[in-house]
């Protein structure tokens, strides 16, 4: 492939994956257009400094209608000609960990104009430049779209429509030649994902936007344990973020991408549990490797004595 004019098109770039992948493909050779939240952050910063004149780093936040069309006019005024080969989805949107009804409706609406709507929205625009090449969508979903983990609700749930998103996608744009693949991750060090005093901030302002009554029936407690329990299983992200590059790079470049790609390790343990064994099985395994809450304070038994007091 003549890769110095095959543009690709590449969302949330400011860290993890994205700023990842932009560079790699750079080196590459393709000319590509990384769109960050913050033109000035250092993630933003660190791209000019080691990526080629080729880069062009785009200003987009997705759940702004405005942003995402000026990034799709400027894509298109220098891609006309040549078309687009390649468009990958990877910003994504999760600041809470709570039970559904411990989520407050905002943060369901949040995850799914980030993770849902902006990438839908992004792609339509990019479709006919994608569809002059026969080109590829790589879009980097989650396997919390697949399976209930504990305390992931609206990320888990805006994860999902995106994937059946694309799923749908995939069999619709086969005749025009596109191909589509899902990349679905293990637990990596991205971003803020394994700050702990990000989350505890998150915490806190949880807390302190609950119902009282709501509140009393799950205890500060209960999410405290939760808080707890993620910071600790952070420990076990993976720094090296080689393997999910590579699936991203292989759907956009192999002659037969594969539909699904699952960089990261325990995967393949967790979908065989998930696909071929009983639903409690999968439960209780998703507890034990994420995050297993303690009973909420109104169906604990000293609870139940004080109240008979």
């Amino acid at each position: 492939l003549p890769t110095a004019r095959l543009f690709l098109s590449l969302s949330g770039c400011d860290s993890g994956f994205g700023q990842a992948t932009a560079r790699h493909l750079d080196i590459m050779g393709f000319r590509v257009f990384a769109s960050v939240l913050d033109l000035q952050s250092p993630g933003a910063q660190e791209l000019r400094r080691s990526c080629s004149p080729r880069l062009t780093l785009l200003q987009m936040d997705l759940t702004k209608t405005d942003d995402i069309q000026r990034v799709l006019q400027h894509i298109q005024a220098h891609t006309n000609s040549t078309g687009l080969w390649g468009l990958v989805n990877n910003a994504g949107f999760n600041d809470t960990i709570a039970d559904a009804e411990l989520s407050p409706l905002g943060k369901f609406r949040t995850c799914m104009e980030v993770n849902f709507f902006g990438s839908l929205e992004l792609t339509k625009g990019l479709l006919p430049l994608l569809r002059s090449t026969g080109g590829r969508i790589v879009t980097v979903s989650s396997p919390a779209g697949d399976m209930p983990f504990p305390c992931l609700a609206a990320y888990g749930a805006s994860k999902a429509a995106l994937s059946l998103l694309m799923d749908t996608f995939r069999s619709e744009l086969q005749p025009w030649g596109i191909k589509v693949s899902l990349i679905l991750p293990g637990y990596y060090k991205t971003g803020t994902t394994c700050d702990p005093t990000f989350w505890n901030l998150q915490k806190q302002q949880l807390l302190a936007s609950l119902p009282q009554e709501l509140l009393q029936a799950y205890g500060e407690d209960y999410v405290e344990e939760i808080n707890q329990q993620f910071i600790q299983f952070m420990k076990v992200a993976v720094e090296d973020l080689s393997a999910v590059v590579n699936s991203i790079t292989d759907g956009l470049l192999a002659a037969n991408p594969a539909v699904r790609y699952y960089p990261g390790q325990g995967l393949g343990i967790m979908y065989f549990i998930h696909r071929y064994l009983p639903y409690f099985v999968r439960d209780l395994f998703l507890k034990g490797f994420f995050i297993n809450p303690k009973l909420p304070r109104a169906l604990r038994r000293e609870h139940h004595n004080d109240a008979k007091k």
